[in-house]
């Protein structure tokens, strides 16, 4: 898939470089609720292990031909924040440090929706985040996501117990806003 500025493309092996180089920042993982990256073969792992998962994507910049980010749908059959029922998705995303307020996730966010909406007849879109992931909410705003609900002393995959925002976004609401007034 393609954006103005990205490809979004499945990950591969050869890719644990450039993963591990962003993934292995403190400022990415965490607020996420996963650890950094320790290694190369840590990177590689995950990608075998966790970015083989159907609809996860590298984020790649057309400029570069880097990967700087991943996003990925994630559906009701499987493990997810959201209490998703059938027809829903979850989004989920990070990018590089480096990458920051730039658009990009937007960019590719909005980008999953239509593969979401118009390509495999999702009816819900669901996106959460931890409490203090003010850039994480920032995404879900410009790409139209509305607050749902919080969850309060949730367990993070690292363990820990957080505060979680779900905000979703409807088959009809994101048709709405595609639609000239």
């Amino acid at each position: 898939m393609e954006t103005e500025r990205l490809i979004l493309r499945r990950w591969t092996e050869d890719d644990a470089e450039s993963l591990y180089k962003y993934a292995q920042n403190p400022a990415i993982g965490p607020i996420a609720g996963w650890p950094p990256h320790t290694s190369i073969e840590n990177s590689r792992k995950v990608i075998r292990d966790i970015f083989s998962a159907p609809e996860t994507y590298a984020v790649v910049l057309k400029e570069t031909n880097e990967p700087v980010g991943s996003v990925g749908i994630m559906f009701s059959d499987g493990l997810h924040s959201a209490e998703m029922e059938e027809g829903d998705a979850e989004i989920g995303y990070w990018i590089g440090v480096p990458f920051w307020g730039q658009g990009l996730i937007p960019e590719a966010v909005n980008r999953l929706l239509i593969r979401c909406f118009d390509e495999l007849d999702i009816k819900r879109v669901w996106c959460g985040h931890y409490d203090g992931n003010t850039k994480s909410r920032r995404v879900m705003d410009k790409c139209g996501f509305k607050f749902h609900h919080t969850e309060e002393g949730k367990t993070s995959p690292l363990g820990d117990i957080r505060t979680e925002h779900f905000t979703l976004l409807t088959k009809e609401e994101w048709k709405a806003m595609k639609s000239p007034m």
